[in-house]
């Protein structure tokens, strides 16, 4: 069965920056760039006039800014997901970001092979953190003992949706792709998708090491 591409509204106000990523993802099998704006006033109303999959979006627009317009967009499709592009990567801007309800975050010097699984990922309900995103807000906290702080960042940036939990725990259960997704009533694809995240996530290598890795920090039971 074939699958549909990704609609997806580009927000980003460098026009040279805008242009190669327009270029390299048109290149993309099953990605499409539906719409494109320099400014989160535009992206708002672009979100209203058409049928999207993912919005790709900077942070620092001009006019609201990229953390306002990405709160605007949740607030009138809190379904459609949100990947954000930037060149910063503090603590603070991260936190809020996930208070404004972006599913993702990448760093602009991000691997085009790597924008692409993430858009994919976050499109099929996975979140995505950069690694050196999540590394900063790990870095903020410090502690006496391993169970602390895996207590601690599960509260503060759990790096697994709820969805990438239900499927590592079957994982755990000895499930197949093909079961997991019967189980789940979604396709092997999705499937796939949410396990690819979860080893970037995790910094696995394969299956049994994310089980393991997520029982020792609380993540599944």
């Amino acid at each position: 069965m074939a699958s549909t591409a990704l609609k997806i509204l580009l927000v980003e106000d460098d026009e040279l920056f805008r242009l190669g990523l327009h270029v390299r993802l048109q290149q993309e099998p099953g990605l499409e760039i539906i719409a494109e704006t320099e400014d989160g006033e535009t992206a708002v109303e672009l979100v209203k006039q058409h049928s999207l999959d993912i919005v790709l979006l900077d942070v620092g627009l001009p006019g609201i800014g990229g953390i306002e317009t990405c709160r605007q967009i949740k607030q009138l499709h809190p379904q459609l997901p949100v990947l954000v592009l930037t060149s910063h990567s503090q603590a603070s801007l991260i936190a809020r970001l996930i208070a404004a309800g972006a599913q993702g975050y990448c760093l602009k010097g991000i691997a085009a092979e790597k924008l692409v699984l993430a858009l994919r990922s976050v499109a099929a309900g996975a979140s995505w953190w950069d690694e050196t995103a999540t590394q900063e807000i790990r870095s903020k906290f410090e502690f006496n003992s391993t169970e602390d702080y895996t207590k601690n960042l599960s509260i503060t940036v759990n790096p697994l949706t709820q969805r990438e939990q239900e499927i590592l725990s079957l994982i755990a259960q000895g499930k197949t792709n093909q079961e997991i997704a019967e189980a789940l009533y979604i396709t092997t694809g999705t499937v796939r998708v949410h396990v690819h995240a979860i080893l970037h996530k995790l910094e696995v290598r394969d299956r049994t090491q994310a089980v393991i890795v997520a029982m020792q920090a609380g993540l599944i039971k």
